[in-house]
């Protein structure tokens, strides 16, 4: 079993996406993410069922920076409440794997 992790977050445009992922990236948090435009979600918030158009972040990530990786969407997402949902990853090919660990590990100095 791998540490690695699949992160779900929807963002409400791809802009408000690719911002949000940039930042991930520049920061190692995330080796990458994909930004799906063209979502709709249907959901209850605040006793009303909701219908909007959103895109979905898909963020490719490590259990060791996972944390730090939710505080920053939290920080810098619009919504109040925003999806945040890590999935493990039980296998992986070798080589992305490597990539994606040396991705968002901490420089040492």
């Amino acid at each position: 079993m791998s540490g690695a992790r699949v992160v779900l977050v929807t963002a409400p445009s791809p802009d408000a996406g690719a911002a949000l992922g940039r930042v991930l990236v520049d920061e190692r948090l995330a080796a990458c993410v994909n930004v799906i435009p063209g979502l709709t979600s249907i959901y209850r918030w605040q006793g009303q069922r909701e219908e909007v158009s959103e895109c979905l972040l898909v963020i490719k990530t490590d259990e060791t920076r996972y944390a730090e990786l939710e505080r920053r969407v939290l920080e810098l997402h619009p919504y109040t409440v925003p999806e945040v949902l890590a999935l493990p990853v039980e296998r992986g090919a070798a080589a992305y794997m490597e990539w994606l660990n040396d991705s968002v590990a901490i420089e040492r100095r």
